[in-house]
């Protein structure tokens, strides 16, 4: 039994010890190896004409705004979302005017799904920074019922029993975060994978 508790003592400060850690001082509740980059640049993944009044009334077209609701969704594979892009330019009138309504409304709407999904992240990480003192002190005081005399086991049971669920919550809160890091690069790929393909089908 006290091996048992020791072990998972050491485990404890071992993941309070892996809280997330910032790569850049500036984020420091950035939890994920990649670097944060606050938004997409519209010049990174637009080489277009100038959007002007497209960004703000992209809203008003009905059809471009259910358009963009579809490809901007992450269930909607991207082969699909650029067939559907060729087929609704294909189709329209003015196909500049709508290639710059459609770019503008993903752009602002993968830019706020990336704002979202990045601020998840950080309130998880601060989360998580709060579970790494918990465990961190919950296995101080472990060590503290091991050593007492006369040492009560219902206490120390009780402990160990507390520390490996925070620590599992802990495990499995870092396993998500670390799939959910991925996804404000795909949604990255996905605006540029998208914009190239509208301004092609412009030329």
């Amino acid at each position: 039994m006290m091996v048992r508790t020791l072990a998972i003592a050491a485990f404890a400060f071992v993941v309070a010890g892996s809280a997330a850690r910032a790569a850049d001082p500036r984020y420091p509740n950035w939890p994920c190896a990649q670097a944060k980059v606050p938004e997409i640049s519209l010049a990174a993944v637009w080489a277009g004409p100038p959007l002007d009044d497209a960004e703000t009334k992209w809203k008003d077209d009905s059809k471009v705004s259910a358009l963009v609701s579809k490809l901007a969704a992450r269930k909607t594979p991207l082969d699909e979302a650029e067939k559907s892009v060729k087929q609704f330019l294909a189709a329209s009138a003015d196909k500049t005017a709508n290639a710059k309504l459609l770019f503008a409304g993903l752009f602002d709407t993968l830019n706020a799904q990336r704002a979202q999904v990045m601020s998840g992240l950080e309130r998880v990480s601060r989360k998580q920074r709060e579970a790494a003192d918990k465990i961190r002190e919950d296995t101080i005081q472990l060590q503290t019922l091991q050593d007492a005399a006369p040492r009560d086991d219902a206490k120390v049971d009780a402990m160990s029993n507390q520390l490996i669920w925070e620590t599992r919550i802990f495990e499995d809160r870092r396993k998500v975060v670390r799939f959910v890091c991925e996804v404000p690069t795909t949604i990255d790929q996905r605006l540029f994978a998208l914009g190239r393909v509208i301004q092609q089908e412009m030329e």
